[in-house]
């Protein structure tokens, strides 16, 4: 039986699926591209024409779509509506494979394990994650900063139920964080990077010491993905040259996505960047382990709605030059 992401994520998350319309036709001229504002390397990319221009010489052209968040974008995939996606974190494909979405991993980013960081006020009484019983957290439900969150509180020997949790979307989070609404939130970046440049803070835990990997996926439609394997070949390349000159060239990516990112400052993105791998890497079968790991911390926490074997899951295998 087909489980419809709508049906799954009822209750999961507000969300608005995205932010222009999306064609549900697919064409072998156009490929259609989904990406969110802090999508780094695919911003860049897009910013830039190259992705565009090299797919031009292969007759095709780009219809790039903005998206609120990584759920919504993968439920695009999963109804047909896109062909690609950018950069999602290691949580959300796990909800797309409960929905039975067909779905191809064609490139990954090196894990990130400092890219989400619990803060706390520079004067809470927190020190550790066992001070947070009773105390009110945020984070936005399903997101890599969910997973984070559960395995800090097991490693505690605390569950969701000793704190309160508010699953707000990283704006308002950010929001009732300054305005002292909760004791703590786990943002990713850019918008931990600004909370540490703009307000006062104290680290509790990040995602190391193989607490959570923040490992950052691309996605593509499986049909599409099979049918235009040399579209996904160019795009690989692509974000593995521009992950590459991010890595070598950090001050002047941070000047490239300040507009691009609302004007964030640019030694707040370089900060940002530096919590990032941006390496990108073919997908393979043992990553799948700690997402596994990731499902069945969501299903035993009651957020995922069904088993999830995290192996079920189709690979592209860029060639040897490609990698």
């Amino acid at each position: 039986m087909r489980v419809s992401f709508r049906s799954l994520l009822a209750g999961l998350v507000a969300i608005t699926l995205t932010t222009t319309a999306v064609s549900s036709q697919a064409d072998d001229d156009t490929v259609r591209i989904g990406y969110q504002r802090s999508s780094t390397l695919m911003g860049l990319i897009r910013d830039s024409g190259v992705l565009d221009e090299r797919l031009a010489e292969q007759g095709v052209e780009i219809d790039w779509h903005e998206f609120t968040s990584g759920l919504p974008m993968l439920e695009a995939l999963n109804l047909g509506d896109l062909d690609l996606s950018a950069d999602v974190a290691d949580t959300v494909p796990i909800f797309a494979q409960a929905a039975n979405a067909d779905l191809t991993f064609y490139a990954t980013e090196t894990p990130s394990p400092a890219g989400q960081a619990m803060i706390v006020h520079a004067d809470s009484d927190i020190e550790n994650v066992a001070d947070l019983k009773g105390k009110r957290v945020t984070v936005t439900r399903g997101a890599g900063n969910h997973y984070l969150l559960l395995a800090a509180l097991d490693r505690a020997g605390l569950t969701l139920d000793d704190i309160q949790v508010a699953y707000l979307t990283p704006s308002d989070a950010r929001a009732a964080f300054v305005q002292h609404n909760v004791d703590a939130w786990i943002p990713w970046e850019p918008y931990l990077s600004t909370a540490r440049a703009q307000d006062e803070t104290r680290t509790i835990v990040d995602g190391s010491d193989g607490l959570a990997s923040y490992t950052r996926f691309y996605l593509a439609s499986t049909p599409y993905a099979e049918s235009h394997p040399e579209v996904v070949a160019t795009v690989y390349r692509t974000l593995k040259e521009t992950g590459d000159w991010v890595r070598a060239h950090r001050s002047e990516a941070a000047q490239r996505l300040s507009p691009i990112w609302g004007g964030i400052e640019p030694q707040i993105i370089e900060a940002a960047l530096g919590n990032r791998s941006y390496q990108v890497e073919p997908v393979t079968p043992a990553q799948f382990d700690e997402q596994q790991r990731i499902a069945d911390a969501f299903l035993d926490a009651g957020i995922l709605p069904r088993e999830v074997d995290t192996r079920n899951a189709h690979i592209y295998a860029p060639s040897g030059e490609e990698q």
